[in-house]
């Protein structure tokens, strides 16, 4: 038997008025949080900066905590293998009134390759692959810089791999810079993509179910010394 009582006109009102209210309320806490949120990152990065003029000159290294270098490859036409590599070293020289003469200088620790799957990872160390034991890094030296439409840069240099070096092109941009409080240094945000062959560096295992074309993506923050 059901013994639920049927709700008069009146408190039926009264129900969908406190429903609404406690709406109205969830949303007002809700907007109250969003501009703490956005008032905390005001404070915590003051005289933020996008456009490329505003940018401070100096030499910058890379915050290592707050940097991502992941790289991307084809497998059976299927899907994509995603790692990253978790020790990255950097150095910037910048000036934003003369970016072609910018440098970006770096380095990847090899054996610091990560895909959430130790045991394929210790296979990727081996010679077969990265050859970490006797080219424990791989690196990255400018050449040339070139600034096309809206400050987007075109960085060209030598990426040497297993002791091999061959060119490398980044296509990337400044996504502005900002004084970081939490640091007392002050930051510039950076994005970068490239692309290279994996063949061209001795890597060519299981070339039938493995891409050869290997796409890196870089998401940097380089702290002003």
């Amino acid at each position: 038997m059901n013994n639920r009582r049927k709700l008069e006109p009146l408190e039926v009102k009264h129900v969908l008025f406190l429903s609404r209210c406690q709406r109205s309320v969830a949303a007002l806490v809700w907007g109250i949080a969003v501009v703490g949120l956005a008032g905390c990152a005001s404070l915590v990065r003051p005289n933020f900066e996008t456009e490329i003029l505003s940018l401070r000159p100096g030499n910058y290294t890379l915050d290592p905590n707050h940097t991502f270098v992941l790289f991307r490859v084809d497998h059976l036409n299927l899907s994509q293998v995603i790692g990253r590599f978790n020790e990255v070293e950097a150095n910037l020289l910048f000036d934003p009134g003369n970016l072609q003469a910018m440098r970006l200088d770096g380095r990847i620790t090899t054996a610091s390759i990560d895909l959430n799957n130790p045991s394929f990872e210790s296979d990727l160390r081996g010679s077969g692959w990265l050859d970490s034991e006797t080219h424990p890094y791989a690196t990255f030296i400018t050449e040339s810089v070139s600034v096309g439409e809206d400050d987007n840069l075109t960085i060209e240099g030598d990426f040497t791999l297993r002791g091999i070096t061959q060119p490398l092109t980044l296509e990337a941009k400044f996504n502005g810079g900002a004084d970081n409080i939490l640091t007392g240094k002050y930051t510039l945000g950076f994005t970068a993509y490239g692309s290279v062959s994996r063949k061209a560096y001795g890597v060519d295992r299981f070339a039938a179910l493995v891409g050869d074309a290997i796409d890196i993506e870089i998401q940097a923050e380089f702290q002003r010394q």
